[in-house]
């Protein structure tokens, strides 16, 4: 099988976690004999092609053009994508699938499907809705567009949690038989215990990796610290990631007084953020919105307890008491009251640093999950070749957005009926 995969960011560009979904599952989809190419965003001092571990990354760069924003930038991406797309395709006698991952290829992707009538798959690994809690602003509408636009579009459509399928369903009014669950994975071997570095003595370290942007909470962690400094004044804070969040973030710290105690470390690469797991006692993600999580299996895969908040894809991760522990969402209290429970119970965070590592060594491993990424596949190939193509005339001549809303018009029922989708 022959798969197209598009994505805007792939390591080395690393912004949140879907580059590194898109890194790991086609390399495992590769392992599985797949010829994987992916296309995405290059530079100056990035190697235009190689071949990764079997998979196939073309990376282009958008026009060189200015743009006054981040959405005139992704359209200047996708045109890049798109044309490039035409070329491989075109050299390569086909490809059988594509699978686009979120809005930021929505463009190419749908251009790519109907130019050369062939199946698109779509990942949705969060919603502009679900990110801001609410749809705000015109720029936040006009993103939540697009998403639709793609599942609209889409021959299936991945989430990686039932906590997403839930609001795919929910808000995009999207029916069930046309969204398929498949979580994230780790690979255990990537923290191996030969890594292990000695954990400090006198300091207790409570570690948080993730992009610093309000949904992924980490100015609970901040809120939470002194009350957890007064049980373990030993105790220190290492916040790793960059984010548009992090003035507001160092700002809080330095109000709470806490420069002593929290650092933030910045980008890190594997090999530290490796170190970090396995010195720490604890890792904290305390997000307000989370579509999986997946810095809750590194963190397991690590062998460090985590404690993380009861909301989205991390809920349906920790099992409270066994593996991890959870808090409630936007709770100081809470969460401090759950760090200081792993803090101050060494057999408590023996039990859930084994359990969490057996969890997602059995469950949660790349090769499973392209697995199910394949059967994904082979099922709409079945379909689609079997299928009229068609493009809508309708939709060419009106904008997403009102498309949008007269099938949101019809309401559940409508799409309980299955009578009008795209392919």
């Amino acid at each position: 099988m022959r798969i197209l995969m598009l994505s805007w960011e792939y390591p080395p560009k690393n912004v949140g976690g879907l580059a590194q979904h898109v890194n790991h599952l086609s390399k495992a989809l590769a392992k599985h004999g797949a010829e994987v190419h992916v296309i995405t965003v290059g530079g100056n001092d990035i190697i235009p092609y190689e071949d990764r571990d079997g998979v196939k990354v073309h990376r282009v760069a958008p026009y060189s053009l200015p743009a006054p924003d981040f959405r005139t930038w992704i359209l200047h991406l996708n045109f890049s994508m798109l044309e490039y797309a035409v070329t491989l395709i075109n050299s390569l006698k086909g490809v059988d699938i594509i699978h686009t991952h979120d809005w930021l290829a929505a463009y190419a992707g749908r251009a790519i499907k109907h130019s050369f009538r062939l199946p698109l798959v779509a990942t949705i690994h969060a919603t502009e809705y679900g990110r801001n809690n609410g749809l705000h602003n015109d720029n936040q509408r006009y993103i939540s567009d697009v998403e639709w636009w793609l599942t609209f579009e889409a021959w299936k459509v991945i989430v990686c949690s039932l906590f997403m399928e839930h609001e795919l369903r929910g808000f995009f009014q999207l029916p069930g038989d046309k969204i398929t669950v498949v979580p994230n994975g780790v690979n255990v071997e990537d923290f191996s215990p030969a890594l292990r570095a000695p954990k400090p003595v006198d300091e207790k370290y409570v570690f948080f990796i993730g992009r610093l942007v309000r949904e992924k909470g980490v100015q609970v962690l901040l809120e939470a610290a002194p009350k957890i400094l007064t049980r373990f004044p030993e105790a220190r804070f290492i916040i790793a990631g960059t984010g548009p969040y992090e003035e507001h973030l160092r700002a809080r710290t330095r109000a709470l007084g806490l420069e002593h105690r929290v650092y933030f470390a910045g980008y890190i690469d594997d090999l530290t953020r490796n170190r970090l797991y396995q010195q720490s006692s604890v890792a904290v993600f305390p997000s307000l919105y989370e579509p999986f999580g997946i810095v809750a299996l590194e963190a397991m895969a690590a062998k460090t307890p985590v404690v993380v908040t009861d909301t989205g894809g991390l809920s349906e991760i920790v099992e409270h008491g066994s593996d991890g522990l959870k808090c409630y969402v936007d709770s100081p209290d809470s969460l401090a009251d759950n760090i200081i429970a792993v803090l101050d119970s060494p057999r408590l965070a023996e039990r859930l640093r084994l359990n969490g590592y057996e969890k997602v060594k059995n469950r949660y491993n790349w090769l499973a999950v392209a697995d199910r990424t394949l059967a994904v596949y082979e099922n709409v190939l079945r379909q689609s070749r079997r299928a009229d193509w068609h493009t809508d005339t309708w939709m060419a001549s009106h904008p997403i957005s009102a498309l949008y809303e007269k099938i949101r018009s019809f309401g559940i029922n409508f799409w309980g009926q299955r009578t009008l989708r795209a392919h």
